[in-house]
């Protein structure tokens, strides 16, 4: 079956794509006739409307029935799932959990591991969560919740805020459990959480032999260092805290601020961000080479998922392409040497335009991508590795297509609000909709495909500055459909959620 592609849909019976039909992304829209029929999406949510075609999930039912699954309107062809999937998307309900204040803003990422409880060893979801100011906790979020000791953390509900929607919100969902021994303190704040594994034979629910790699970002007196977190033994919350510093063993330690990380699954290797370039880190050897010299700190990265490149977003708003495939040198004076044109509002100190920056490395010059400011954070997408969402502090949020770089975004995502915050993109599991916070506190969340704005309000009082989807207990492996009946089972057994993190604590958004 033809993949989706964003910005195109497929016509079955002349099988081939066409370009979404509708203004340019990001463009402001001039029809009154559009404007007025097309509600924002607070009305949208409040009318269970689709807001393209204008109709109720229950209007759109009965055309299905009529025309099938793609359906025809003045617009063009919309697809049914489609309709119906936006419509939920715009109508989430949200909770905030008390207790939880400013150990999820630095990072925030959800395993399975093994816990030893006081009734055995059991499996059970863990949020392993990083604080701006080097806290890292361990906080239980499935169903098992069997502690002697710790804070139990109440779910209050924010979002919608009319209590009369009480009865349409599903059921609440259950409390969270921060064990006592669940808090290990790193020496300075936490910039990045990444899981990694390999897939385990002997497990034949398709479930991953995790560990975890945590940077720093380092403090006026030491540099940035990089660690690696064993999980893949069980894990006994409820004794002393240091069980979980027996965990934690420094891989490597630099003498740079560590922005960011990111971890390459082909070949065991981390890969780090800093204010001096790119580098890698082989986990086993302990052993780094840098593969990227730059002055422009490397704010945000992504290994394209073949293993053998690397994005990296800079301060000076420059999206690199670095090929990491040859062997790297010890010594960057062996390093190629490229003059990258600036963009036009890249200034010097005495606020002159730059020209070009230099950069040294295995760099692909032609792949470069500028946004108007610096990059906060980068995304490749898995279906197909071509593209990648990027957004930078002046708010821009697009969708680029490496085939099609010198061509600009292929989608842009209007709405999004920042000037300085480094602020996390989330992409849910299927690769539909992509979600974000905002310094003016807001969530937005957006069609990947379209580039329609779903969902915008503010529930939090602070930026929600992490996300982590929340990911199936069970996954299943089925041949070739794996991925997508993964999915199904999921979105029919749990609903689709999220984990939100500012700080002020913990959210969890949920569509019933």
């Amino acid at each position: 079956m033809p993949q989706d592609l964003p910005g195109f849909y497929y016509d079955k019976e002349k099988n081939r794509y066409f370009p979404i039909k509708g203004p340019i992304p990001g463009s402001s829209r001039t029809s009154s006739v559009a404007t007025a029929k097309e509600p924002t999406p607070k009305s949208t949510r409040a009318l269970n409307l689709c807001r393209r075609t204008g109709l109720r999930a229950s209007k759109l039912l009965q055309v299905r029935e009529l025309y099938g699954n793609v359906i025809p309107f003045s617009k063009g062809k919309f697809n049914f799932k489609e309709e119906i999937q936006r419509i939920q998307v715009s109508q989430p309900v949200v909770w905030k959990y008390g207790g939880t204040d400013k150990i999820v803003n630095g990072a925030l990422e959800q395993i399975r591991i093994d816990v030893q409880t006081v009734e055995g060893q059991t499996e059970m979801d863990v949020l392993l969560a990083g604080g701006v100011h080097g806290s890292l906790s361990f906080v239980e979020v499935g169903k098992v919740q069997q502690f002697d000791y710790g804070v139990k953390c109440m779910p209050d509900r924010v979002w919608p805020k009319v209590k009369e929607d009480q009865a349409e919100c599903g059921r609440t969902p259950g409390h969270i459990w921060r064990p006592a021994g669940s808090l290990f303190q790193m020496p300075s704040n936490i910039s990045c959480i990444k899981m990694f594994g390999k897939h385990s034979p002997s497990m034949d629910d398709g479930s991953n032999v995790q560990d975890a790699i945590i940077s720093t970002l380092g403090s006026e007196t030491s540099g940035g260092s990089l660690y690696s977190v064993k999980l893949t033994e069980p894990l006994d919350l409820n004794s002393s805290i240091s069980s979980i510093s027996q965990r934690i063993h420094e891989v490597a330690t630099f003498n740079c601020t560590i922005w960011t990380a990111d971890y390459n699954f082909n070949r065991s290797r981390a890969v780090i961000g800093t204010n001096l370039g790119t580098a890698l880190v082989d986990l086993e050897t302990r052993m780094a080479s840098w593969v990227c010299r730059c002055k422009s700190d490397v704010f945000a990265q992504q290994i394209v998922h073949s293993g053998n490149a690397i994005l990296c977003g800079l301060r000076n708003g420059a999206i690199v392409t670095v090929d990491v495939r040859d062997k790297q040198e010890s010594s960057s004076a062996r390093f190629i040497r490229h003059r990258i044109p600036c963009s036009p509002s890249d200034k010097t100190v005495g606020g002159s335009s730059r020209q070009w920056f230099k950069l040294s490395g295995n760099i692909y010059p032609s792949c470069t991508v500028k946004m108007p400011s610096s990059i906060s954070c980068l995304v490749s997408l898995q279906f197909d590795d071509n593209y990648f969402l990027a957004s930078s502090m002046d708010g821009s949020v697009k969708l680029y297509d490496h085939r099609l770089i010198q061509r600009g975004a292929v989608q842009s995502y209007v709405g999004h609000v920042n000037s300085h915050t480094r602020i996390q993109l989330g992409v849910d599991p299927s690769e539909k909709f992509v979600m974000s916070g905002g310094e003016d506190c807001n969530l937005r969340l957006w069609s990947i495909k379209s580039g329609e704005l779903l969902f915008e309000d503010k529930f939090s009082d602070s930026v929600l500055s992490t996300v982590c989807w929340h990911r199936a207990e069970r996954p299943m492996r089925v041949g070739d459909e794996r991925k997508s009946y993964k999915e199904y089972l999921y979105q029919q057994s749990y609903g689709l959620g999220t984990w939100l993190g500012s700080h002020e604590g913990l959210f969890y958004v949920h569509w019933p």
